[in-house]
Formats: structure tokens, C-alpha cells, sequence
């Protein structure tokens, strides 16, 4: 029971993040685009402001989760007088997602802190630069979350 309260918990959290990624690069940031600089950069700044506080959660939660889970099936082979080897699918899934959750580092405690400090400077030029540089980061982490699902289910 407590193995699969975790996997939903898990796979909640993922859909969280990915889902959150998928929602603000193709819907919001694209209609946002008709406001004008000020109020577009701070309306980003304040979704991703509360959207990386709850990514923050669920990368605790993956994290976590994951590695329990990983350690419970390592723990019930050698118990049971076998070895563990991690299948394929799962090593991929773990480093994919150990790759994302340095990129969200990255995304979360530098350039979010560069946007901040721009619309606390109403600095909207370096704001939508650092505003970019998320984007850009984003496309590469929704790519990998999407490449860890895929892996996830395929292999």
C-alpha cells in the first residue's frame, strides 16, 4: 500500500511539473505576448513565482518518492537472496530526471532571481531577458520530461 501511495504521489507530482511547463510555454506565455512589457513581465514573474514554489514541492516529492521506491524493490531482492540491478528504463528514468531537477535548480535560483530583480528595478529589457533565458530552459526540461516518459513507457 504504501509503496503505491508513493507512485501516485510520484506521478502526481510529475504531472504537476510537466503539465505546468506544457500550460505555461504554449498557452500562457503565448497569449501573455499581447500585453505590453511591463504587465507581461510581471505577470510571468508572478505565475512562475507561485508555479516554481510548487515545482520546488513535487521535485522533493519525486526525488524522494523515487529513490524509496527504488530502494524498497533493492532492499526486497536482497532479502529475498538475490541482487538488484537497476532495469534500464528505470537508470534512464533517474538520470533524465536528475539532469530536469538540476536544470529546475537552475531556472529556480539563478535566472528566476535575475527576473525578480529586474521587475523590482522595473528593468523591463534585462526582465525579458531573463524571461527568454527561462523560456529556453523550459523547452529544454519539457523536452526531457517528455523523453523520460516516453523511455518510461517504451523501453
Amino acid at each position: 500500500m504504501l509503496y503505491n501511495a508513493l507512485k501516485l504521489a510520484h506521478l502526481l507530482s510529475l504531472i504537476v511539473w510537466i503539465g505546468g511547463m506544457v500550460f505555461t510555454h504554449f498557452f500562457l506565455r503565448p497569449a501573455a505576448q499581447s500585453l505590453e512589457p511591463p504587465q507581461r513581465i510581471r505577470l510571468m514573474h508572478d505565475v512562475l513565482q507561485r508555479f516554481l514554489a510548487a515545482v520546488t514541492v513535487a521535485v522533493v516529492v519525486v526525488l524522494a518518492s523515487g529513490l524509496w521506491m527504488i530502494g524498497r524493490v533493492a532492499k526486497q531482492a536482497v532479502q529475498a537472496g538475490g541482487s538488484f540491478a537497476m532495469p534500464l528504463d528505470w537508470t534512464l528514468m533517474a538520470t533524465l530526471g536528475l539532469v530536469m531537477m538540476a536544470i529546475f535548480g537552475h531556472i529556480r535560483f539563478a535566472l528566476f532571481k535575475r527576473l525578480q530583480r529586474a521587475v523590482a528595478a522595473s528593468d523591463w529589457p534585462a526582465g525579458g531577458q531573463a524571461l527568454a533565458a527561462i523560456r529556453t530552459w523550459v523547452a529544454v526540461n519539457l523536452a526531457l520530461g517528455v523523453a523520460t516518459i516516453a523511455v518510461t513507457l517504451l523501453v
